[in-house]
């Protein structure tokens, strides 16, 4: 099992921790990383936009001019695409964009994602993470003394609210419940830091 410093939140190490292998040490399978980065995204999309076609648009009943003899191009309708007015060439129409991703590739994913930060020294533990009060100035401290400009923050149980609210306006910084976690932030983000609570939580889930 491979072993990661655990710091507290001055940025001093008070431990070692070992990390399960079956989450923290898997194959890393770049092509279902990428399958759930994509979906992860198209999920995303609402799927609102539309514009109205040339049979949708008013007006156009009837023929601007006579089809020969004007020297002008035929037209048939006000309301073609060329017309200022007029209709959409393939206007875009509410639609459903999500994609679908099994439970085991979308576990097996997030196992890779959570394997190549490991392998990239970039996986940070923190014996905890408590704020007394919600404070941006707080947050940002730890932060510095952490040596922290991008990264993803998991923490687990009610005292990470303050945490939680403390980032929510500093630049770069995400923070994250054990259950919301994906493949897109751990990968977006510089660095994953995680509580030693919340990796016990992540070890007891994707084990």
């Amino acid at each position: 099992m491979a072993k990661v410093a655990v710091l507290n939140m001055t940025g001093a190490q008070v431990g070692e921790v070992e990390l399960n292998d079956s989450i923290f040490a898997v194959e890393v399978k770049e092509h279902l990383v990428h399958q759930a980065v994509v979906a992860h995204l198209a999920n995303r999309r609402q799927g609102t936009q539309s514009a109205k076609t040339r049979a949708e648009v008013r007006g156009g009943g009837r023929k601007p001019w006579k089809q020969k003899g004007t020297g002008r191009a035929r037209q048939g309708s006000i309301r073609a695409v060329q017309w200022v007015g007029g209709g959409v060439a393939f206007a875009p129409k509410p639609r459903n964009y999500s994609i679908k991703v099994n439970a085991k590739e979308r576990r097996l994913a997030l196992k890779s994602a959570l394997t190549s930060r490991v392998n990239e020294s970039k996986f940070i533990v923190l014996d905890s993470l408590e704020l007394a009060e919600i404070k941006t100035k707080a947050m940002a401290n730890v932060l510095e003394a952490l040596k922290l400009n991008k990264a993803l923050i998991v923490t687990e149980g009610e005292a990470s609210k303050n945490v939680m609210l403390s980032a929510k306006n500093i630049q770069g910084i995400k923070t994250a419940a054990v259950n919301n976690i994906n493949v897109y932030d751990i990968l977006k983000y510089d660095t994953f830091v995680v509580t030693k609570d919340a990796l016990n939580k992540i070890e007891e889930v994707y084990a």
